[in-house]
């Protein structure tokens, strides 16, 4: 039984529905990424205010600490945080290789050491399955390996097939029957390494697949060319993810080649620094021209630091060290992005994403406000 509903299209671009023993997700939709079980200076109520349907926990730093096993007898993540929407799990692959000082890659899985205590772990398909069958999420991700771009052609293939290995064994392993496993397509920007991949892990027959090793090295340009020709190509009754995509138009470049899913940390890591996300592009609220600034950070806004406080007064709060800045602007940055793709969602069904996405692109471009 399929977990997705297509509800309209305007050109590659699609609308949809994502069901889940949490509750639906209607696509496209941006995932906030909540790596240690919460988003990092957000409230969960205010996840809820900016629209977050579905959020992201990472499997790798929730192992380390504090312990799949804990959290298993604390009644699973979503009871532990009190987060009642679905929830994504990565792997932790990712982590293990880019976080891990000294990693071994073998048929059996990853043996690392730990980023926090030098401790070494063993990461297999069957203990990612475990960690993430205790987790209790909604969507578990196969363990996959990522190797970094650039890379050789025989070098993907070696990635690839291991991956497809992994998958296999990651699928036969009994999972609670709420969750729900997606596939990872590997293959770098190798068109038909990435329709082999596909298509041989079609036979595991997965509710849904994810396109990974992306955002991982190569040019933004290489990966826009490379989604608007492959997306299409993927199972039209299934979800599309592509991990950790990340800039507002690195997600409608997604959107308008047909993906369905996003999630990446940039809205709340760029937060922390003093970036300002608006419809007219990035702003630095650090800037000393700021100082005197009465405007809303985003006079375009309607959220609520855009509604109530000032540049200067952001401005301050970053020049003096106060938590609130940071907290303010990852509110804003989650409220941007989840609005986007709000917008994004209504063109489609609209069937005018082309034009939503040309006037955001020109308006986002115009550094108006820099």
């Amino acid at each position: 039984m399929s977990i997705y509903k297509l509800e309209g299209t305007s050109g590659n671009a699609r609308a949809g529905v994502v069901s889940t023993a949490h509750g639906d997700i209607q696509t496209p939709i941006f995932m906030p990424v909540g790596t240690r079980g919460a988003v990092k200076a957000i409230w969960h109520h205010e996840l809820k205010e900016v629209g977050a349907e579905i959020i992201l926990g990472n499997t790798y730093h929730l192992f380390l600490r504090p312990g799949h096993e804990l959290v298993e007898k604390m009644g699973g993540l979503h009871k532990f945080m009190n987060w009642d929407r679905p929830i994504l799990t990565d792997s932790g692959g990712y982590q293990v290789f880019s976080l891990g000082d000294l990693n071994k890659v073998t048929e059996e899985g990853v043996r690392f050491q730990s980023h926090l205590d030098g401790s070494y772990h063993m990461l297999s398909p069957e203990k990612s399955m475990e960690i993430q069958k205790a987790l209790g999420s909604d969507i578990v991700m196969i363990f996959d390996e990522c190797p970094a771009l650039p890379a050789s052609k025989e070098r993907l293939r070696e990635s690839m097939e291991l991956t497809l290995r992994w998958a296999k064994r990651c699928a036969d392993y009994p999972l609670q029957e709420h969750q729900n496993l997606f596939g990872i397509v590997q293959g770098g920007l190798h068109e038909d390494l990435r329709q082999e991949c596909m298509e041989r892990l079609e036979e595991l027959d997965l509710p849904g697949l994810a396109l990974g090793g992306l955002s991982v090295g190569e040019k933004n340009d290489e990966m826009v060319d490379f989604l608007n020709s492959f997306t299409p190509k993927m199972p039209e009754h299934k979800p599309r993810y592509l991990m950790g995509g990340g800039k507002p138009l690195d997600i409608l470049n997604g959107i308008r080649a047909g993906i369905d899913m996003f999630d990446c940390v940039l809205p709340t890591r760029n937060a922390r620094n003093g970036q300002f996300l608006t419809g007219h592009g990035p702003v630095n609220i650090k800037k000393q021209k700021f100082q005197f600034d009465e405007l809303p950070p985003d006079p375009e806004c309607d959220c609520k630091v855009c509604s109530n406080y000032s540049r200067s007064y952001v401005r301050h709060l970053f020049t003096v060290g106060e938590y609130l800045g940071g907290q303010m602007i990852s509110f804003h940055n989650l409220h941007f992005y989840l609005k986007m793709v709000k917008e994004a969602r209504a063109a489609i069904l609209e069937d005018k994403f082309d034009d939503y996405y040309k006037e955001f692109y020109k308006k986002y471009t115009s550094e108006r406000w820099k």
